[in-house]
């Protein structure tokens, strides 16, 4: 019989390297645009460097998108896991392109406790366009895709070997231009969070890593030594001071602060007043900001771990004796009430006030007048507004304070104009305004019995579209100064600012100077006249005002 030549045929499928590779082209090509657009910024195409150091930028996130593809994704959970991470890189992507966002880990803790109404009103047609270009159409061809076959161990020897020459190729890309990258992630650290998906995937294990660390230890407690002191033990009047905890609202557009425009007209009538118009903000979203502002050491010696690890200024009252209650009509105190009284508002739905599971701000008030008839002692109210939380700031208010016109209407801030965004954002503030006259108001209809005494500060400020940004949560030190400056106010009845021996005068004075979130945790502990050696007397801003120094 005639010889027959045989030949081997070329194993079927597509090697998954190649398909990995794909998918790192496709992210370097689409997500990584922010990343470009800032690492190259002040660079003059005209300059031949300018074109290599794009040139090696590019390669070298190639290469660390392709790594880190390569080392998760193998066998059947190779398609699961891409398809995965092609809907967080397309959502990812959408977030920061369109309100200039770096999803560094105190963004995506941010993120990750966002609740479900919240999450919502972030959907918008653009969102949806993104998911479908640049992750359900990638999946559709993935999933039809057939990879090819091979035996473990010529797998893993393979994976290796793509995985070192990736690594090469990112060392060698990095090393071409080692010079100006260097220069460039040293002064611009911040940068590192806008390569995408590697920034979600990074942010996400440091988060989930230190809350399982919290989760291992309790809170160390603090102010062990917090006892009254002898002016809250000579008090024969109930004391009541409510804290609010303002959102989102920039000192910018305040009006007491001389905006442009009166977005405080009913706290302007009020003549005992007091407004402080330069306060910075300990952080610029709420998951650092609330806490810190809780915290004895704010953003002057900064230590996220220690403050999350630690009770707060609630719990060193709580141990002197002060009733305290964290009410909440937002996503919850970060920490700050764990194990003390609480309450929802979304929970107590007051008639009028609620729907589509958000409640307006007057619902904090709810039941404040019985509150102050059965006050006893010295008792500490928190109040966590929803306030100005963007993007839709138009659910924000009622229909009665929707002056500034046209407002935008739309969740997406990108359909509206800068002027109908900022009209909507004013608004908000009008509300507020509002609200917190009423609560003065009930506040000194019960003058004659209870003394008391308001704070209100806002726990960061917003971007309304300067310089193309909008919401916050930019990391602090690269964030413009509308996100860390927030409004102020105190108000103090008249029993209240004699029995602290409080001159007003003296108040207005120091309201002139610079102040910050780190004052917060002392003023209220001279305040409160609750001894401890926590107690900072150069942080609290009333201590020179008070006859009688605690």
């Amino acid at each position: 019989m005639p010889h027959v030549a045989s030949f081997r045929s070329r194993p079927a499928g597509v090697p998954s390297e190649w398909v990995l590779l794909a998918v790192s082209l496709l992210w370097a090509l689409t997500c990584h645009l922010p990343f470009f657009s800032a690492a190259l910024q002040g660079r003059s195409w005209s300059d031949p460097s300018s074109w290599g150091f794009g040139a090696a930028l590019f390669v070298g996130a190639l290469a660390l998108n392709f790594v880190v593809l390569a080392v998760f994704c193998h066998g059947r959970l190779l398609k699961p896991l891409v398809a995965v991470l092609l809907v967080v890189a397309a959502g990812s992507t959408h977030f920061m392109q369109a309100f200039g966002v770096y999803l560094d880990p105190s963004m995506l803790r941010n993120a990750l406790r966002t609740d479900v109404g919240e999450a919502r009103e972030l959907l918008s047609l653009g969102f949806a366009g993104r998911l479908l270009l640049q992750a359900a159409l990638p999946i559709a061809l993935l999933w039809g895709i057939q990879l090819r076959q091979r035996t473990f161990g010529r797998a893993l020897g393979l994976r290796l070997l793509w995985i070192v020459g990736g690594v090469a190729v990112l060392v060698g890309a990095v090393l071409a231009v080692f010079q100006p990258f260097s220069s460039l992630m040293r002064n611009h650290k911040e940068i590192r969070y806008l390569i995408t998906p590697t920034n979600v995937l990074w942010s996400t294990g440091s988060v989930v890593a230190e809350d399982l660390k919290g989760a291992a230890r309790p809170r160390q407690p603090i102010g062990l030594d917090a006892a009254p002191g002898p002016q809250m033990q000579a008090r024969t009047r109930p004391t009541v001071l409510v804290v609010v905890v303002g959102e989102t609202a920039r000192a910018a557009n305040w009006g007491l602060n001389g905006y442009a425009r009166q977005t405080t007209p009913e706290l302007a009538k009020i003549p005992t007043l007091v407004n402080f118009p330069q306060v910075t903000s300990c952080g610029t979203n709420t998951e650092v900001s609330v806490p810190c502002l809780f915290a004895p050491v704010g953003r002057r010696d900064y230590d996220e771990a220690t403050i999350r690890g630690s009770e707060s200024l609630l719990h060193v009252l709580k141990r002197a004796g002060v009733g305290v209650l964290w009410r909440d009509n937002q996503s919850g105190c970060k920490g700050v009430c764990e194990g003390l009284p609480s309450e929802e508002v979304l929970q107590l739905n007051p008639p009028g006030l609620c729907a589509d599971g958000r409640c307006m701000d007057e619902a904090l008030l709810l039941g404040l007048d019985e509150r102050l008839v059965q006050a006893k002692g010295t008792q500490v109210l928190v109040l966590h507004q929803l306030g100005n939380h963007g993007p839709s700031y138009f659910r924000r208010y009622p229909e009665a304070f929707a002056k500034f016109q046209p407002a935008c209407t739309q969740d997406d801030l990108r359909q509206c104009t800068q002027a109908e965004i900022v009209n909507a954002y004013d608004n908000v503030l009008l509300y507020t305004d509002h609200v917190l006259a009423t609560l003065i108001e009930r506040l000194q209809a019960r003058a004659a019995t209870v003394d008391s005494a308001v704070l209100y500060v806002s726990d960061h400020g917003e971007s309304l579209g300067e310089s193309n940004l909008f919401l916050h949560g930019l990391p602090y030190a690269i964030a413009p100064d509308v996100q860390k400056q927030v409004p102020m106010v105190m108000w103090f009845s008249e029993g209240l600012t004699a029995a602290a021996g409080l001159d007003l005068d003296c108040v207005r004075r120091r309201a002139t100077q610079p102040a910050a979130h780190d004052h917060l945790f002392h003023t209220v502990l001279g305040l409160t006249d609750v001894r401890t050696a926590l107690y900072a007397p150069d942080w609290d801003l009333l201590r020179a005002c008070r006859k009688a120094q605690p």
